[in-house]
């Protein structure tokens, strides 16, 4: 494992956000699906493709808060423009599990 200092780490801009839209992405290599995700006044509404399918209904998603890095560089992933990365862990079958609040936050606070 490589090591990184507290200065690399602030770089990184992991943010809440909540879910306001969730459609289909039929053209992923792996199922998929596209998200869009509200961050807030500074931030504003963000998209990104999302490999969740495996544990999440489209429709259970909206309204749900996430945590994601706003501050990667946009990267195409087929037609589709992803403009954040929402973060998960595997679980034990390898399924994504989201990042999410305990309790809900603000859209846009940073983690610290």
């Amino acid at each position: 494992m490589a090591h990184i200092n507290w200065d690399d780490f602030e770089k990184v801009e992991l943010r809440v956000g909540t879910i306001r839209a969730v459609s289909e992405f039929p053209e992923a290599r792996k199922p998929a699906y596209k998200l869009e995700i509200d961050f807030g006044g500074a931030i504003g509404v963000r998209r990104s493709s999302a490999q969740v399918t495996d544990l999440y209904e489209a429709e259970d998603l909206v309204g749900k808060q996430v945590l994601a890095v706003v501050n990667f560089p946009p990267k195409q992933i087929g037609p589709f423009m992803s403009e954040c990365l929402v973060t998960g862990v595997p679980d034990e079958e390898g399924r994504v599990v989201l990042v999410t609040p305990e309790h809900p936050a603000p859209n846009g606070v940073r983690l610290f």
